[in-house]
C-alpha cells in the first residue's frame, strides 16, 4: 500500500505534499526534522491521505496535486475527505 499525503504547518501556514509507503513513519520523520524541506515547519499535522496499490499511482497523485499549485484545490481535497 502506498499513500499520497498532505501535511499542514501552523507555524509556516503552508502545506507539504508527498508520497510514502508508511504514512506514520514518514510523518514522524517530518516532525523529527529529518527532511530539509519540512524541518522549519515542525510540528506538521496530517491533513489528507489517499491510498494506492502501487507506488506509480501515489506518485502520479502527488504530482497532480503539486501541478495545480492551488491552495484552494488542496483545501477542497481535504474537505472532501472529511
Amino acid at each position: 500500500m502506498f499513500f499520497a499525503y498532505i501535511l499542514w504547518s501552523d507555524k509556516l501556514q503552508k502545506y507539504y505534499i508527498g508520497y510514502t509507503d508508511d504514512i506514520f513513519r514518514r510523518l514522524g520523520e517530518h516532525n523529527a526534522g529529518r527532511s530539509q524541506y519540512t524541518k522549519h515547519g515542525i510540528p506538521w499535522i496530517l491533513a489528507y491521505t489517499e491510498n494506492f496499490n502501487t507506488r506509480c499511482e501515489a506518485v502520479r497523485c502527488e504530482k497532480e496535486i503539486k501541478k495545480r499549485k492551488s491552495k484552494k484545490y488542496i483545501e477542497h481535497l481535504i474537505q472532501s475527505k472529511e
